[in-house]
């Protein structure tokens, strides 16, 4: 079996408070292991634990109690500069006073590498960056992508065993983030070292990322693939914190294995799956299902599908003989028209819950008005029954 090259270990994490003095946990008694060579994304709000987590790997923070391996070797009480990793940081701490070349070979240097050795790899680490061309520049005469790519130099240029990255595009626009994340998720899989990522960002998160770590209240939620915490959260606040979705609320009146129904005010009765088989019978539970999972058409009229035009009768009729698909009658309250799709929101037994309906088979007089009757219907593997 592969040593992952990260594992932690019953990671707990507590500073005093300073306005108190009470005992605060920030990291409560987490557990999990990071492959080789894999993208890594710690994913969270402010005050979750995501950086402390980081920190503690890095060296920077020392646990309170548990284990840190790294490559299987414990590495409790060994200082950050003697650990096989690096991190980089939000603000690059680039020295100002020296030059681009300078600022890659110093780490080098302070490890007895050679002048001419360290001055040849910080040179390939510059060419795998593409920013040969500002060897010579100081900090100041960057960009803030520029930077961004010197910090992310300076640290490969070691080859460490693990690269800890702390928010490292939270100070870059939109745009130059957006791109910047393609470029460091290309670049991790080009130097095949482990990237341990933390953000708050979770589009971020999604991007890059190899598996997601939700974190909460110093909690770890979930650990799974992009699409698995997003297709399958584990709770309300993993469905809540990743994308948008609609939550409704009512008990759990039938279920058979998998497959449960939850009963609304108004006796209204919708099909998904349970996120838990050991869900009871009579539990007041939340159905969590994504805008873009809800399709809908107009009750009367024909509708156009990618087999054609079909009655609205006869593709209620097919719906319904589907008992993989629940299918509802609703109103319309508002449409907006987002050009790639149409954002509905729509009321169902007295509550809201939104639709985004690609374009595809619409022209834009064909998009349904405020007040119109439809039904709305989703697979029932595309939304979840959750505690």
């Amino acid at each position: 079996m592969t040593t992952p090259a990260v594992s932690i270990r019953h990671l707990i994490k507590e500073f005093p408070d300073k306005r108190t003095g009470q005992i605060v946990r920030a990291v409560n008694d987490i557990s999990f292991d990071i492959a080789e060579g894999e993208f890594f994304a710690l994913l969270g709000p402010s005050g979750c634990g995501k950086t402390t987590t980081l920190r503690a790997i890095a060296g920077f923070e020392e646990p309170s109690s548990g284990e840190i391996l790294i490559r299987g070797q414990a590495v409790q009480g060994i200082p950050p500069f003697h650990r096989p990793v690096n991190t980089v940081f939000q603000d690059y701490a680039l020295f100002p006073h020296m030059t681009v070349l300078q600022n890659i070979m110093f780490g080098l240097k302070m490890e007895g590498v050679s002048g001419a050795e360290a001055k040849k790899r910080a040179l390939e680490a510059l060419d795998m960056v593409q920013l040969p061309q500002v060897a010579e520049r100081k900090p100041k005469q960057l960009s803030g992508g520029q930077k961004q790519r010197i910090a992310l130099a300076r640290s490969l240029v070691k080859k460490p065993a693990v690269l800890l990255l702390d928010e490292p595009l939270g100070a870059l626009d939109l745009k130059l983030r957006k791109a910047m994340q393609l470029e460091l998720k290309e670049m991790q899989q080009q130097v095949g070292i482990t990237f341990v990522y933390v953000t708050h960002d979770q589009e971020e998160a999604m991007t890059m990322a190899d598996r997601i770590a939700i974190m909460k209240d110093g909690d770890v939620l979930q650990i799974g693939h992009p699409s698995e915490v997003y297709e399958r959260p584990a709770n309300r606040f993993v469905a809540d914190f990743i994308g948008e979705t609609n939550f409704l609320e009512g008990n759990l009146s039938a279920k058979d294995g998998l497959k449960g129904v939850l009963t609304l005010t108004g006796s209204c009765q919708l099909k998904a799956t349970l996120r838990d088989s050991s869900l009871a019978l009579g539990s007041n539970l939340t159905l969590a299902v994504r805008p873009e999972k809800v399709d809908l058409f107009a009750i009367e009229g024909m509708v156009e599908k990618s087999g054609g035009a079909m009655p609205a009768s006869e593709l209620k009729a097919k719906l319904e003989a589907d008992k993989d698909i629940c299918l509802l009658e609703a109103t319309v309250l508002e449409a907006h028209y987002l050009g790639t799709d149409t954002r509905y929101t729509v009321e169902i037994c007295g509550h809201k819950l939104v639709a985004r309906v690609q374009n595809v088979h619409y022209r834009y007089e064909h998009i349904l008005q405020a007040g119109s009757r439809v039904y709305v219907f989703w697979d029932i593997d595309n939304a979840t029954i959750l505690a």
